[in-house]
């Protein structure tokens, strides 16, 4: 399955943006890309801090399958880390429901939507990545994929490699 790749300068949220585009009927495989992002959203009407620098970006596609969204987070969350893997030296872990950690402290959280539009089911799944920086939360320890990096980090290479890692798997799964 190929995406579209949508790049935005400036945006409120990335799944935000997604919603839309699903509500206009423009339905087809997508990852949207922010360089900004004003209003980034977590689980539980949390709030995503989205420091500048880091990756903002949501990916939709249909699900034809009936899968839990439990199922559906794990197997997001297995494809981030996949892609993910190669730019730490040390190993990535998933925290359930939707984080990734590196030594215990987050550095990727995982949003989930999905959407009926059309008489088809949609999935918007929204990742941030502290690339280069960390927020300072008090309930948790973050920090950011480049601190354990084997070498400079191109963001462009980490949004092709997540990229890939969809289009190469996710049509087995639908």
């Amino acid at each position: 399955m190929k995406f579209k790749l949508i790049k935005l300068k400036s945006v409120d949220s990335t799944n935000n943006y997604a919603l839309n585009l699903i509500k206009k009927k423009i339905l087809f495989p997508t990852i949207i890309i922010a360089e900004k992002q004003t209003k980034g959203r977590g689980r539980i009407n949390n709030k995503w801090i989205s420091l500048k620098g880091n990756i903002f970006m949501s990916i939709i596609f249909e699900i034809n399958k009936k899968y839990s969204l439990k199922k559906i987070t794990n197997l997001n969350c297995h494809f981030i880390k996949h892609a993910l893997k190669k730019f730490s030296k040390k190993k990535i872990e998933i925290k359930k429901p939707n984080d990734l950690l590196i030594e215990k402290k987050k550095f990727c959280g995982v949003l989930q939507e999905t959407l009926f539009a059309n008489g088809k089911k949609f999935i918007i799944v929204g990742i941030g990545i502290n690339v280069f920086k960390k927020p300072n939360i008090k309930k948790y320890e973050t920090t950011n994929l480049s601190h354990f990096s084997r070498s400079k980090i191109n963001k462009q290479v980490v949004y092709r490699s997540i990229k890939n890692c969809y289009e190469n798997n996710i049509e087995r799964f639908l």
